[in-house]
C-alpha cells in the first residue's frame, strides 16, 4: 500500500556517511521532531536526478529552509558511498543524503519501482514530501522517472 498524507512513516534505517565511515539513521532519527523536505530520486547521477532534480534543492536550499524547515534529505536506492560522491559533486552543503541501499525504505511505503528493464534493479520512485514529526503532510509523485515537475524545489516550495 502507497503512504497517504496524514500517514506516520514506518521505521526504516538509511546509512549515511559519518566521520568514521557509514553510520545508520532512523526515520526517528531523521523525522522525530522536525519539519523535513524528504526527496527521493531513482538513482544518484542519472541525468534527471543530476542535472534537473537536485539542482533545484541545491539552489533554492536556503529559500526551502527559511520556510520554517529543519532539513531538506535525499533518499536514493544507492549505497552510501555512492550518496556521499553524489552529495560532493553536485555541490549539495547542508542537505542530508540517506542511502536506502536496498529499497527498505522505499519498499515500506509503496513508493518503489522496478527498473529491472533498465539494469537498475529495484530503485524509488521520484517524489517530494514534506514530513512533520513523522507524519507525511504533503506528497508529490511523479508520473514517470524521467519528469521531475511534481516533485521539483519550486512545487514544494509553493506548498510550504
Amino acid at each position: 500500500m502507497t503512504i497517504q498524507v496524514g500517514d506516520h512513516l514506518p521505521q526504516a534505517t538509511f546509512r549515511v556517511m559519518g566521520p568514521e565511515g557509514p553510520t545508520p539513521k532512523t526515520t526517528d532519527d531523521v523525522f522525530k521532531g522536525r519539519r523535513v523536505v524528504l526527496v527521493a530520486v531513482p538513482g544518484a547521477f542519472t541525468p534527471t536526478c543530476h542535472r534537473n532534480h537536485l539542482p533545484g534543492y541545491v539552489t533554492r536550499r536556503d529559500e526551502i529552509l527559511a520556510r520554517g524547515i529543519d532539513a531538506i534529505a535525499v533518499t536514493s536506492v544507492n549505497d552510501v558511498f555512492v550518496l556521499e560522491a553524489w552529495s560532493k559533486a553536485a555541490g549539495a552543503e547542508g542537505i542530508e543524503f540517506l542511502a536506502d541501499g536496498n529499497g527498505d525504505f522505499a519498499k515500506a511505503i509503496g513508493l518503489d519501482m522496478d527498473g529491472t528493464g533498465f539494469g537498475l534493479g529495484i530503485r524509488s520512485k521520484r517524489y517530494a514530501m514534506l514530513v512533520e514529526d513523522g507524519v507525511v503532510r504533503v506528497l508529490n509523485v511523479e508520473d514517470a522517472p524521467s519528469k521531475a515537475d511534481l516533485s521539483g524545489a519550486e512545487t514544494l516550495l509553493k506548498a510550504l
